[in-house]
């Protein structure tokens, strides 16, 4: 007899995460899998988009958490929520490149809205992009987010944030109100 499909549920992080934590965020960006879903940065960066130390850093930091999202027993999403004062930060956001396109992540972002707010007071959300990712950015402008102009520059040279296929790549800073 089969089941039926059970929504998602949410947690946070553990340290037995980690593994498939990394497995799904290099899934999400990397490699040929990723281009199964449209958040791919498979043709501006190679090589890792996190590792083991870098997840399990979130989720022993104290200002911090590593928001988990299963469905049917497996973890098919996360994102990294950082409390900084007034505002929260918003990151390592990942959703299964197979369930991409049918709205679990806006469900994750509204999620990770609710949780900064209720949890830290947050009035804002803030997360930077690579700001190259013009689809990318389009999708969180249409949940709220702005473009502030404010840029950072891309870590090249650390390979722990991949190898970049481009010379041009940099951060730009995106907002939403949360109140």
């Amino acid at each position: 007899m089969e089941t039926a499909a059970t929504g998602p549920t949410f947690r946070d992080a553990t340290d037995a995460d980690v593994d498939a934590l990394v497995a799904l965020i290099e899934s999400a960006y990397r490699g040929d899998s990723s281009r199964a879903g449209w958040t791919t940065e498979a043709d501006i960066l190679q090589g890792q988009r996190t590792d083991p130390e870098g997840v399990l850093d979130v989720i022993k930091s104290p200002d911090s958490k590593l928001l988990t999202v299963e469905q049917n027993g497996r973890i098919v999403a996360c994102c990294q929520l950082e409390h900084r004062g007034d505002h929260a930060y918003f990151g390592m956001f990942a959703v299964s490149p197979a369930l991409q396109g049918a709205g679990l992540g806006k469900t994750v972002m509204e999620e990770a809205e609710r949780q900064a707010r209720e949890s830290w007071g947050a009035t804002e959300m803030h997360m930077t992009v690579i700001s190259v990712r013009d689809d990318l950015i389009a999708w969180y402008e249409r949940r709220g987010y702005r473009r502030t102009g404010k840029m950072s520059p891309f870590p090249y040279g650390d390979e722990r944030f991949g190898i970049p296929q481009r010379d041009d790549l940099q951060f730009e800073l995106l907002v939403k109100r949360l109140v």
